[in-house]
């Protein structure tokens, strides 16, 4: 696979030449801006062999280099040996910027090129002018990987299906009325959607496009007159296709959006230029007044109806049922040395399959045992796979694709003996957890402000994590959406009651144990208050935090009878669906400490 690697990105640079260009830089995404992506569009993946989410590779004719984030160090570390790939670790202070890089790398002149489509306006703009600076000179039409990605997957062709208003709680009317609304509210004329979560939400539509991501590949332009859906012809069966009419939307080819958008004969358009690709901004009738702002649909999504609430509550029930189960098997299991990281990922996702209403997993399961752990996205393979063992951590990161909701979550399970090292580690990341679980704050509080609540017991230590605390999760939908997030640094939307985020702080030690306990919660209204309104999370996940890790010492009385109320309302929440076998395992699993 290494060799291929080389040879893949020779064949790229073959090209430069013929192109005009001296570089060629690869994200990892696709024309929807999308985190995961299809096939067909995993190019940074086929050019690296690099697996992570995030991540870019810069190509030139002499070096070239990843640049991911922290929750990748270890594993593009392992994954770009022999490739000829460097790695560029982002965050930290001596790693240059994709631009300083080349500017380093490159005579004044020289051209850099991407594939507009995969870029957004946003990063487009940012990155000619980072490049300026080195008197570089970007391509923004170039696509050296059509050509060289020998045997690319199709474009995904999976049917388009209709989500139930059972589960939706809201009508695709309803919903584009609302959209609607908004856009008169600005005097705008229409949108256009490309993040697919937002368009599945949208039409109440969803597919299987995307892996655990139940979208469909598609485009939405809705106006004040008609609402128009870009999508293959043939993923649409004759159902949808009287549902979509009977929503009063147009269905166009996927493959005529750009044409449409030139044509566009509307006084102005709203587009997120952060989330619409370079490509397609640039087809924009020059007529048409482009009104550059945030999508009202990520926030309408963002806020759960009546319908969406009652569901993730069942979904919790159900989801914690599974966990049980299989937290059960695994204690028993691991001492026989049956278990590996493969197997245990295996029976989790069968013990999801027999919830009523499942669909699957909502993100590759994450199974890191010991140092493992320390690897924040691990994915574990034939080679890789390690035998569990009646000592140490295992970090355990899954969830579920259920009709009623999706879930998240982190436990950190002692499977034996710990460090002393390992034990302060994991109950400073549950003072984090507990902290930010009890928080009350004012409306119109953002998420870098709430962060200090779940990192500060680790700063106390000198110890830290570098990726988010918490992100929010869609509903039968994509594992990780916005607008809200919480983290470090500053993302300018504010907490809305009905929002569902993760709180998941963590610490990593390479070489040793990884530590993360994360829950989903639901941001809820408690009143007014001085100065206005107030809101506080609801923890919502339904399962055991292993207690065996703890030193109930550095814990403070407060926190302390959080954990032990969190148990008893698992276990009174759980319990009427277990057999007397499960229930007093869960009973002795939700103790009080």
């Amino acid at each position: 696979m290494k060799q291929e690697i080389v040879q893949r990105i020779e064949r790229l640079r073959k090209q430069f030449d013929s192109l005009g260009i001296q570089a060629f830089i690869i994200p990892g995404t696709d024309p929807h801006l999308s985190e995961y992506v299809a096939p067909h569009w995993k190019t940074r993946e086929w050019a690296s062999g690099f697996t992570g989410s995030a991540g870019t590779v810069v190509v030139l004719q002499e070096s070239a280099g990843l640049w991911t984030d922290s929750r990748y160090f270890l594993q593009a570390a392992e994954q770009l040996t022999g490739t000829g790939i460097g790695l560029f670790k982002e965050m930290l202070p001596e790693t240059p910027s994709i631009a300083a890089y080349l500017g380093s790398q490159l005579q004044p002149g020289s051209t850099v090129g991407i594939d507009g489509t995969t870029y957004s306006v946003n990063q487009v703009e940012q990155l000619r002018k980072d490049l300026e600076v080195y008197g570089l000179l970007l391509n923004t039409g170039v696509d050296p990987v059509s050509t060289a990605w020998i045997n690319r997957p199709a474009m995904p062709a999976g049917p388009a299906c209709i989500y139930p208003i059972e589960y939706a709680g809201m009508s695709c009317k309803e919903k584009i009325a609302t959209i609607r609304t908004r856009l008169q509210e600005n005097r705008t004329e229409g949108i256009f959607l490309s993040m697919l979560d937002e368009i599945a939400w949208t039409l109440n539509l969803r597919g299987d496009d995307v892996h655990c991501n139940p979208v469909v590949v598609s485009f939405l332009l809705i106006t004040q007159e008609e609402s128009l859906f870009f999508i293959a012809p043939d993923k649409l069966t004759d159902e949808v296709r009287a549902y979509l009419a009977g929503e009063d939307v147009q269905v166009k080819d996927y493959a005529d959006i750009a044409s449409c958008l030139s044509a566009l004969h509307i006084p102005n358009l709203s587009v997120n230029p952060a989330k619409t690709c370079y490509t397609l901004f640039s087809a924009i009738n020059p007529a048409c007044e482009v009104r550059r702002g945030d999508s009202p649909v990520t926030l309408l999504k963002a806020i759960r109806n009546e319908k969406e609430i009652e569901g993730i509550h069942r979904v919790m029930v159900k989801d914690g049922i599974a966990l049980v189960k299989f937290l059960m098997w695994l204690e028993k299991e691991v001492p026989g040395g049956n278990v590996t990281e493969l197997s245990l990922t295996e029976k989790l996702t069968s013990l999801r399959a027999e919830q009523p209403l499942a669909m699957g997993d909502s993100f590759d399961t994450i199974a890191g045992y010991k140092e493992h752990g320390a690897i924040v996205h691990y994915s574990a393979t034939p080679e890789s796979n390690a035998t569990l063992k009646p000592v140490g951590f295992l970090l355990l990161d899954s969830g579920g694709q259920y009709l009623d909701g999706t879930t998240d979550i982190t436990r950190t399970i002692a499977l034996g003996e710990l460090t002393e090292e390992e034990k302060i580690d994991y109950t400073l990341v549950l003072k984090g957890h507990i902290g930010l679980a009890m928080a009350v704050f004012p409306e119109g509080t953002r998420g870098a402000q709430l962060d200090i609540l779940a990192r500060l017991p680790l700063w106390k230590q000198k110890k830290n994590y570098l990726h988010g605390t918490g992100h929010g999760v869609g509903h039968f939908l994509n594992v990780h959406e916005g607008p809200q997030s919480i983290r470090m640094n500053e993302i300018p939307s504010v907490f809305h009651a009905g929002m569902v985020t993760s709180n998941e702080p963590a610490t990593y030690v390479a070489g040793s144990h990884g530590v993360r306990t994360e829950n989903l919660t639901l941001t809820c209204s408690i009143g007014e208050g001085l100065f206005g309104g107030y809101l506080k999370f609801e923890t919502i996940t339904l399962c055991p935090i292993c207690t065996k890790g703890i030193l109930k010492e550095m814990l403070i009385e407060e926190e302390v009878e959080w954990l032990n109320n969190y148990h008893q309302q698992v276990f009174e929440k759980l319990s009427p669906a277990l057999d007397e076998a499960e229930k007093e395992w869960l009973r002795k699993a939700t103790q009080s400490i």
